[in-house]
């Protein structure tokens, strides 16, 4: 019983299976193709030939240079010029020196103050030689007064305060000197690697002008990803077609097989318990009339022996052996004879090598869809390389070249141009420098000579007991800052000079460039019409659209627009219409939708197989009247249970006292016992035997005909659809396959439309050279030179002040005159020693 209910659960369970995929059709489920592996990953071709963006670095000079700008704006307060810059450009004859001057004035201004402390430095210093020849400026003082010792420190504290300052402002002016040396070279050579890489860039842009093609080509070669991507699909395109279709149906046909085992089983098992039934009621009639015979003997001969009077409490159990008969009569169960002649023969077919050669065949569906799609696969991988020519032709057509050949042009020109200039730019620099540090050197003699001569008169004064007596060191001192004064009026006119040439330079490169330039209004001038000769237009040479304008232009590229926006090249050419994706897909796709094939047949069950399992259901398997067996099963073979009475007996002979009937006794429970043993337990096991076949047969006979049935329909549904839907799953793989592929085209033409017109189109590369030049030119470079000429400019004036507190203060380190005075002159012989004989009253 217990594997009968075993073989029903597995049955139940194979009906379940097959109803569900009976009912969950393949043709609804979805594409697995759509995963992040998908997405394509492009280089960066672009990359090599981007400019680098240049940016002010924060210095701790800042609050210089800020305080050198806020005071040109002070010295310059005018606006561009636009009408004198036009004049000058267009028709330079016609501009007038007033205009120049009043645009100018306030360097103008400055220029006087400088002309005038060139000419008046070294007049005042002949004035001074002049004075110092007649023992005047710079000699002694004539009478000791109460508060001279008050002035002589207010002097000192002047000088070095003085001294204080020139020596930051010169120290400011070897810093700026040697920023603006360190940062000229790199400035002036970054200018021609700019232009450059811009021309590169350009030139990188189009496809069809000479040496100037790489950029569209590189894009283009681009396609090498998504052909690689399709290629290595189609790779494996076939056999995962075969494996989805083998995965999709493998339910559907598995549980028609294991439904159409079980069918052959219960053929096989109902045939194998028939013949049980069949053979075992013969055999247990049979048994039944020799049993009836030896159990009316063995009977009699009980009954008699109970009866016998010396038989001592023998009446007790005489019913029980009057009684002792036969039960259950299997010659009046129904016969299976007939049953068994319509089963005879069968099967005819082998069922385990039917289910094992269909098993076989629809296992070898992958194979089977590699072999068929073979042809189509290299088609498609000839498309592939039809479809790389027509992408290449992209760079046939690409039109930036008539646009960038005209800026690459000016760019080379500019380039070659510059190349003059900036060297002689170089070569004066390096007179500039040489000049700075030579005068900054002096600058810094002149304050040694302060700070000698202070520290020489300070300690002169401090070993002086007398204020007329001769002190050589204070005489010493007085002499170092007489060589100051000397110094300062010998170069003071060449820093003048020094400082004015480099102010006006930068002075107007501050204010008439970069100044503007910061605002703007420089590509406000360049955009008016008319401003600019036809030579000079920069619209036109850019090939600018015409109602365009460079400060417009300027913001599109530094926001990131590409020379396609910029020059609205839409109006002229449709990128859209050109990066199509049917335009290059359409004959790719047109093969793949095209393609059929016949996937072979998968045969479940041949016609001599349906005839056995037909003539099973015809059999009459199921119109037995099992319940008749099972009703004679339950009556035992004998109705009076023979080991009771067997055991009966053997108690009885215990009790009797006449040992011939307790020995008859006892022979007669023997005799029972070895019936039982023998006769009743073999039929008994018949009973069993037969009991296991009229279960599995009754358990059968309700639903054979139905399951038959259902087998053979739904073996003959699964063949009919296991080609239909192994069509449906083709076409739907390979629609998922084209969706993917053409998820990779358009991957691609979208990144070429995309790069064309932002990367390698991209203007943001020329007004980041724009940047980077004010950069150079404004931060880099004008600003530490504007702070070189300021700071210098402040040692150069402060120098008067210096020489008026020199001056002033070589009297107190001297002795002072009175009433005794010396036959010698001090100052004539500033070591001689006096002689007390010398002095006169």
């Amino acid at each position: 019983p217990g594997s009968l209910l075993t073989a029903e659960a597995m049955r139940a369970a194979a009906g379940l299976l097959l109803a569900w995929a009976l009912l969950h059709p393949t043709a609804t489920q979805q594409c697995h193709h759509a995963s992040p592996g998908g997405v394509l990953r492009f280089t960066d071709t672009h990359a090599e030939i981007r400019v680098p963006a240049l940016h002010r670095v924060p210095s701790s000079l800042d609050p210089l240079y800020g305080l050198v700008r806020r005071s040109l704006d002070l010295i310059q307060q005018n606006p561009l010029p636009t009408e004198l810059l036009r004049a000058a450009l267009n028709n330079p004859s016609s501009v007038r020196t007033s205009q120049v001057v009043q645009y100018e004035l306030g360097y103008v201004v400055c220029a006087a103050v400088a002309l005038l402390f060139t000419v008046a430095m070294p007049v005042a210093g002949m004035c001074f030689c002049y004075c110092r020849s007649h023992r005047r400026c710079g000699g002694r003082l004539r009478a000791h007064r109460r508060s001279l010792g008050c002035r002589r420190r207010c002097l000192l504290a002047c000088l070095s305060l003085t001294s204080l300052i020139i020596l930051a402002s010169v120290i400011c002016a070897f810093v700026t000197s040697q920023r603006v040396k360190g940062q000229m070279e790199p400035g002036l050579g970054a200018v021609p690697i700019t232009l450059r890489t811009l021309r590169q860039h350009i030139n990188h842009v189009p496809q069809v002008a000479p040496l100037s093609w790489q950029g569209v080509q590189m894009v283009v070669d681009q396609f090498e990803v998504p052909r690689q991507q399709i290629t290595s699909d189609l790779g494996g395109l076939s056999r995962s077609v075969g494996l989805s279709i083998h995965t999709q149906l493998k339910a559907m046909t598995y549980a028609a097989l294991a439904d159409l085992q079980d069918r052959a089983g219960d053929l096989q098992t109902s045939l194998h318990h028939l013949q049980i039934l069949d053979k075992t009621t013969r055999a247990l009639a049979s048994a039944r009339a020799e049993l009836e015979l030896a159990l009316q003997e063995r009977r009699r001969r009980v009954v008699a022996l109970l009866d016998d009077p010396r038989c001592t409490s023998c009446s007790s159990i005489l019913g029980r052996a009057q009684s002792l008969e036969l039960g259950a009569d299997y010659s009046k169960v129904p016969s299976v004879e007939k049953v068994l002649k319509a089963l005879a023969g069968l099967p005819q077919s082998d069922f385990a090598e039917m289910i094992r050669q269909a098993n076989g065949t629809f296992n070898s569906i992958p194979e089977l869809t590699v072999e068929r799609m073979a042809q189509v696969i290299q088609d498609l991988r000839d498309e592939l390389a039809r479809v790389t020519e027509k992408v290449q032709s992209i760079t046939n057509s690409f039109p930036l070249s008539d646009y960038t050949r005209p800026v690459s042009e000016a760019l080379e020109k500019a380039e070659d141009r510059s190349q003059p200039y900036l060297r002689e730019v170089q070569r004066y620099e390096q007179y500039r420098w040489i000049a700075g540090t030579v005068l900054c050197s002096i600058i810094l003699l002149i304050l040694t000579c302060n700070v000698t001569g202070m520290a020489l008169g300070a300690y002169g004064l401090s070993k002086r007991e007398d204020p007329s007596d001769y002190e050589c060191r204070g005489e010493a001192g007085a002499r170092f800052l007489l060589v100051g004064v000397g110094l300062a009026f010998l170069f003071s006119w060449l820093l003048i000079l020094l400082v004015f040439a480099t102010f006006l330079v930068g002075g107007n490169i501050q204010t008439l460039v970069c100044r503007n330039w910061v605002n703007q209004e420089i590509y406000k001038f360049i955009d008016t019409p008319g401003n600019l000769p036809p030579s000079m237009n920069v619209t036109h040479q850019l090939n600018l659209r015409r109602d365009s304008n460079l400060s417009a232009t300027y913001r599109e590229c530094k926001s990131g627009a590409g020379l396609w926006e910029v020059l609205q090249l839409d109006r002229s050419y449709d990128l859209d219409e050109h990066l199509k994706t049917p335009k290059y897909t359409a004959d790719f796709q047109k093969r793949l939708s095209d393609f059929t094939a016949q996937l072979g047949e998968v045969r479940l069950l041949r016609s001599e197989g349906r005839q056995d399992l037909e003539t099973f259901a015809r059999s009459g398997v199921d119109e037995v009247d099992y319940r008749r067996f099972q009703e004679e099963m339950k009556i035992p073979v004998v109705q009076t249970s023979i080991p009771a009475l067997a055991r009966n007996l053997e108690g009885l002979q215990k009790m009797q006292r006449n040992s011939t009937v307790a020995g008859r006794l006892d022979a007669e429970a023997q005799a029972l016992w070895q019936m039982q043993n023998s006769t009743v337990q073999s039929q008994e096991a018949l009973v069993a035997k037969l009991g296991e076949s009229v279960q599995f047969l009754s358990s059968l006979a309700p639903q054979l005909q139905e399951q038959v049935k259902t087998t053979l329909a739904t073996t003959a549904s699964v063949e009919a659809r296991l080609p239909v839907q192994a069509q449906q799953i083709l076409r739907q793989e390979i629609g998922c396959f084209t969706r993917k592929e053409l998820r990779y085209f358009t991957q691609y033409l979208n990144w070429v439309g995309q790069t064309l017109r932002e990367d390698v189109a991209s203007c943001q590369p020329l007004a980041t050279a724009l940047d980077n030049g004010r950069v150079i030119l404004c931060d880099r470079i004008a600003d530490p030179w504007n702070a070189f000429w300021f700071s210098l400019g402040c040692c150069t004036f402060f120098l008067i002040p210096n020489i008026i507190f020199a001056v002033r203060l070589t009297k107190h380190f001297r002795p002072i005159r009175n009433r005794l005075i010396s036959t010698g002159s001090e100052e004539t012989c500033p070591f001689h020693i006096p002689r007390v004989t010398a002095l006169k009253l």
